[in-house]
């Protein structure tokens, strides 16, 4: 069901509305690859990424909703940056955290929210993955759950506002007692490099 524009989180889109998004997604120079089930994801991604390849990712509700988080971080197939930069020191050394995470091989991620004409919509905090998504990183991975679906940015904003700002920030305030708060956007409309983004468009809702 759609209110104002939102797309609910229980929500499938139609076929028709997914393989429209994705065609819109493929004419901004972004290879799209649409899956029906969050189970597909997993095995597809990590198929994606060569063995000892320096991969990236923040802490994702999608990429732990189709399993990818630990394998990404835990299994020791890949150089983990957020699993080095953990054991850093940041105050003596924040400049070699930041150059690590702005420039990994491979950044994985989602979005906030994809319009129908295809411009996807990343919202953050700190901003730290938008470095990353929009130039620094040497590939991009999103996983996109279609019931991010919205028809333009006006309902992009809201759908961050109402829907994907009250949950980070209820996690936030469960974890560590304070509020997060919404800093930086990035706007995708499209990819100046081939090949560089990938867009894992999965039918069955995922993440937030």
């Amino acid at each position: 069901r759609r209110n104002g524009g939102i797309v609910s989180v229980k929500t499938e889109p139609t076929t028709d509305l997914v393989e429209r998004v994705a065609a819109a997604i493929r004419s901004h120079n972004i290879e799209t690859i649409v899956v029906d089930r969050a189970g597909e994801v997993r095995d597809l991604v990590l198929g994606m990424i060569p063995e000892g390849s320096e991969v990236h990712t923040g802490k994702s509700k999608t990429l732990e909703d189709v399993g990818l988080y630990g394998p990404l971080i835990e299994g020791g197939r890949y150089e983990a940056i957020r699993t080095k930069t953990s054991a850093m020191d940041r105050a003596t050394q924040g400049r070699e955290i930041r150059k690590l995470s702005a420039a990994p091989d491979f950044e994985l991620g989602s979005v906030a929210a994809v319009t129908e004409d295809g411009t996807l919509v990343a919202a953050s905090a700190t901003g730290s993955q938008l470095g990353p998504y929009a130039m620094g990183a040497g590939r991009l991975i999103l996983v996109v759950g279609s019931q991010k679906i919205v028809p333009d940015l006006d309902a992009a904003f809201r759908r961050i506002r109402e829907v994907v700002f009250p949950w980070e920030n209820a996690q936030v305030n469960a974890k560590l007692g304070v509020d997060t708060i919404l800093e930086k956007v990035l706007l995708i409309f499209g990819e100046w490099s081939a090949g560089r983004t990938t867009v894992v468009l999965v039918r069955e809702p995922v993440g937030i």
